[in-house]
This record gives C-alpha cells, sequence and structure tokens, in this order.
C-alpha cells in the first residue's frame, strides 16, 4: 500500500469493483467523460467491467484509492501506457462523488507521482484531461505539472466535441519541489 497525507492507494479487490461500477460507470456523463472508449451498459461487477483487474500488465498500474480519514474506498487511478523504453506514462484518476472536492484527487496524483519516480523509474508523466474539468487541473498544478498544450475539438463526449488539455511533469521538476531531502 502507498499513502500520500489523505489517501492511500492499495491493489484493486473484487469488492471495490461493484461500488465503482455503480457510482462511476453507471453515471453515463462522467463515464463518457472519463473514457476514450463509448460507454456500453455493463452488468455492475460483471466480468466486462472496466473496473475489473485482469491479468497483470506492465503497461498499466490500476490502484484503488482509499480516504484515509474514513477508510472508505474513495476512487480509482493509474499509471496507463507505460513506456519503459522512454520511461513515462499517463495518470488517471477517478473518485467517487460524495469524495469529491476534499483534495482526495491532489493527494492521489501526489502518490502516483511518487510510485511513478521512484518505484517504477519513469522520467516522465502525462495528464490529459477535458478543459473544463477543474478537479483534475487543480490536482495537476498543486502537484507541479506544467500546462503543455490545448487538443481542440479531441474528445467526443455526449454528442459534441470537447477540448482537451494535456499537463507534464519531468523527473527534475520532481525532484526540484521534494527539495534536498528528495535525494
Amino acid at each position: 500500500m502507498l499513502r500520500g497525507e489523505k489517501v492511500a492507494l492499495r491493489a484493486r479487490i473484487d469488492a471495490d469493483v461493484e461500488i465503482l461500477d455503480e457510482e462511476l460507470y453507471t453515471d453515463v456523463l462522467n463515464a463518457s467523460r472519463a473514457d476514450v472508449k463509448p460507454w456500453t451498459p455493463l452488468a455492475p461487477g460483471g466480468p466486462a467491467s472496466p473496473h475489473r483487474i485482469r491479468e497483470p500488465d506492465d503497461k498499466h498500474a490500476p490502484f484503488s484509492i482509499v480516504d484515509l480519514k474514513t477508510h472508505e474506498l474513495a476512487g480509482e487511478c493509474s499509471l496507463w501506457s507505460i513506456d519503459t523504453h522512454n520511461r513515462l506514462a499517463h495518470i488517471g484518476v477517478s473518485l467517487r462523488p460524495s469524495h469529491r472536492g476534499r483534495g482526495l484527487g491532489t493527494d492521489a496524483v501526489a502518490v502516483l507521482c511518487h510510485y511513478a519516480f521512484v518505484v517504477r523509474s519513469l522520467h516522465r508523466l502525462q495528464i490529459e484531461t477535458l478543459a473544463d474539468n477543474v478537479g483534475m487541473i487543480n490536482a495537476a498544478t498543486k502537484n507541479g505539472f506544467t500546462p503543455e498544450g490545448k487538443l481542440r475539438s479531441n474528445a467526443w463526449v455526449f454528442g459534441e466535441f470537447h477540448d482537451e488539455v494535456i499537463f507534464g511533469l519531468l523527473l527534475d521538476e520532481w525532484l526540484a519541489r521534494r527539495g534536498p531531502a528528495a535525494t
């Protein structure tokens, strides 16, 4: 288990899957905003659940987010498209509605950065999010990510195109923010 100030990241367990499906996947609008694939109806907790962990995969590191204050499942996060040759990965975070707006996403991003840079020895992290996703933009900014660009009309969400923004963080930038104790 990896710990931050507000959250712990742990392996996904079966009990998490139905909760994540029920609160994140059945919310069609938000599920559509969070995925590059079109939403399709799936039975919560079923074998096709997008939250079910299949086989270990070197290109994807999924975690469940636990609120350290309440010990409740707060959501999910992951490093995805992990590229071990170029030493980079992308970050994704989804919180249950009842856990949003409390800084848990920002802390989850911080813990993922530690995991990516220290445990996985990556060099670069990237976040792509819809341009109106204030929560993720704040989480990226508070963790030292630099805005790198906008992809105009790049995401098809619920019948219309939306802009996406890209943020990046390099290992040296992350180390500089942590100070001398980090080396």
